[in-house]
């Protein structure tokens, strides 16, 4: 009969089964670094960084021979001071002048061309994360998913900071990693360099109890050995929680700066609503998270600094305490002894690579888990296929829409139009109802929409907040295009027409133009677009709403004269009634009663 399970039994199965979890986590963790660091040695630069990396192994190779040759070094100039030989004294000095030479050129080339490697890898990867993070709508659609009703979103699979991961973690990142990767390659060639001689010497070696000596072979490495394994093991237990106290660090600390720099950014606004108490409020707040998490890592390094401070302090002299016996013994020298501890030295220092380097490595943890979540988050996010692709149709056109919001409501459901040239429309509605919303899926980067949009070619989008880059007057006005696409004349055309002709003059103007202008004048400033461009299809989500009737009225008429003449149409988002006797048909958004599938309805009114 088979004998009934232990009482044990379940907690050794779940002790297995937490193994090959973690297990699993190691390995999936170790394809996401290779994932990171393969492909700028694989990009078009391959050769050069594939020669350049194995330059900089070389020369740490030979570092590590310059080790083996100094500890033979130790060897002869220590027997030369304890025979009181003159001559082999001053031979060994003129031999050590060489052997420092060469390793002062190993090590100087050796740094240069790794900080040159960390700077190529890095101009590589930032460039090439730049390019994913701006393509098409991820920028906008990961920030959108930073946020809820409730706030702030925690869920760690949500990327916060990509500005942050892009210019500090990829940096980061490299450094430690060429570093770590380096040192342990350093640590493993050089236990191999050192086992064999420090066998060979501590040959005879061994303990005596009860005054009955027992000899050992290899006993100093099996010494080594035995230290170095209690220390990582208890440096791992006592360090363990810093890699989630570090990565906690980095996301707190780019938290508290972005905040300064939305606020800074704001600042005009914050002033005038006497704001300045509640932000210095908001930033205190941000920065007492920051520093709660660094005395609690910091609490942390203190605990491990005490056993590795104490770990090291003791492995200077360990060597001595167990090689004494045999040199006080026997008929080893002093040069015997000099070269038996250095080679200690260099094995159980090769061996505590782990506890040596622990804070490191939990930095580099932190680090790596967070540019792989920055990986993964801009992967799952380029498979997207916009909803809103160009049409040659004369025709903007929807079918089997449905907007949600990011929460899961259903804003619009089964919604299905057609925008003809030389229709103008206006559309309207409450409050919250998601007019904004509707704006963002006719451009295609909403990303909670589904169905069809056929969009009409030669479409521009007008958003309430139009964005200015900081530099000339120019740059400011042909975004996105080149201004070097567009004369003086034609910029300063399109300035003139929408009554901005006091900046003709400041094409080359240099300014943070989102500060320098009023509301008005970056709303015109993004109307001026307009008419440099002049698009078949116009789409304005409130783009008057800071200018006055008469101003809209004009800009409004222009704007109606140009869709007409290029064969589009104008469609407008407002709430003013002013605006809609530029426009042959209304929109309204139209709340529905609890319980329907969609909270709005889109309908048409008479205009």
């Amino acid at each position: 009969m088979p004998s009934a399970p232990t009482p044990h039994a379940p907690e050794a199965l779940g002790y297995l089964q937490s193994l090959s979890t973690k297990w699993a986590a190691t390995r999936q963790q170790a394809k996401r670094i290779w994932a990171l660091s393969v492909p700028y040695f694989s990009s078009e630069h391959k050769w050069k960084a594939r020669a350049l990396l194995a330059t900089v192994i070389a020369l740490n190779l030979g570092s590590v021979y310059m080790s083996v040759v100094f500890n033979g070094w130790y060897k002869s100039f220590n027997d030369a001071l304890q025979a009181k030989d003159e001559v082999a004294f001053w031979a060994a000095l003129v031999r050590f002048t060489y052997l420092a030479g060469t390793a002062i050129v190993i090590g100087v080339y050796a740094g240069y061309l790794q900080q040159l490697l960390t700077l190529r890898w890095r101009t590589w990867m930032t460039a090439h994360y730049l390019q994913r993070w701006t393509r098409g709508n991820t920028m906008y659609q990961m920030e959108l998913g930073r946020y809820t009703s409730q706030g702030v979103n925690d869920n760690p699979r949500v990327t916060d900071n990509p500005d942050q991961r892009i210019q500090d973690d990829i940096n980061e990142f490299i450094i430690s990693t060429l570093s770590l990767c380096l040192g342990f390659m350093n640590s493993v060639v050089t236990l191999c360099s050192f086992v064999g001689i420090l066998w060979v010497l501590s040959t005879g070696f061994g303990l005596v109890i009860g005054g009955v000596s027992y000899t050992v072979q290899g006993f100093m490495l099996w010494m080594a050995l035995l230290y170095s394994i209690a220390g990582s093991a208890i440096t791992h237990y006592l360090g363990k929680p810093q890699i989630a106290l570090n990565y906690r660090q980095q996301r707190v600390e780019a938290d508290f700066r972005h905040h300064m720099v939305r606020s800074r950014e704001n600042s005009e606004s914050i002033a005038m609503e006497r704001g300045q108490p509640v932000e210095c409020q908001q930033m205190q707040l941000r920065f007492s998270r920051v520093a709660a998490n660094y005395l609690r890592l910091i609490g942390m390094q203190k605990r491990l600094s005490w056993f590795t401070t104490f770990f090291g302090q003791v492995a200077a002299v360990f060597p001595y305490m167990v090689a004494a016996p045999h040199y006080f013994r026997g008929p080893m020298s002093l040069g015997d002894l000099t070269q038996v501890v250095d080679a200690f030295g260099n094995v159980q220092g090769a061996l505590s690579w782990f506890v040596n380097n622990y804070n490191a490595v939990a930095s580099w943890r932190a680090t790596t888990d967070r540019l792989t979540g920055f990986e993964r988050a801009i992967s799952e996010m380029e498979p997207r296929s916009p909803i809103a692709e160009p049409s040659d149709f004369p025709a903007t056109t929807c079918t089997e829409l449905q907007v949600r919001l990011p929460e899961g409501n259903v804003l619009l459901s089964d919604t299905a139009f057609e925008i003809r040239a030389g229709e103008n429309i206006y559309i309207n509605g409450p409050s919250g109802a998601g007019k904004s919303t509707l704006f963002r899926t006719l451009a295609g980067i909403w990303p909670y929409a589904s169905g069809h949009i056929g969009l009409a070619a030669d479409s521009m989008f007008l958003p309430q907040r139009p964005y200015f880059p900081n530099g000339p007057l120019r740059d400011a006005l042909s975004y996105p295009s080149d201004p070097s696409t567009y004369s003086d004349a034609e910029l300063q055309s399109a300035l003139e027409q929408v009554g901005l002709e006091s900046l003709c003059q400041d094409l080359d103007v240099f300014e943070s133009w989102n500060h320098m202008l009023s509301g008005g004048e970056q709303q015109k400033l993004a109307l001026a677009r307009v008419f440099l461009k002049k698009p078949r299809w116009v789409f304005a989500d409130e783009a008057t709403s800071a200018l006055d009737a008469a101003a809209e009225a004009m800009l409004y008429q222009r704007l109606a004269e140009l869709v007409s003449q290029r064969g589009g149409a104008l469609v407008s988002i407002t709430h003013r009634p002013s605006v809609a006797a530029f426009h042959q048909r209304h929109w309204v958004l139209e709340p529905q009663p609890a319980g329907s599938e969609a909270l709005f309805k889109l309908a048409e009114k008479p205009a």
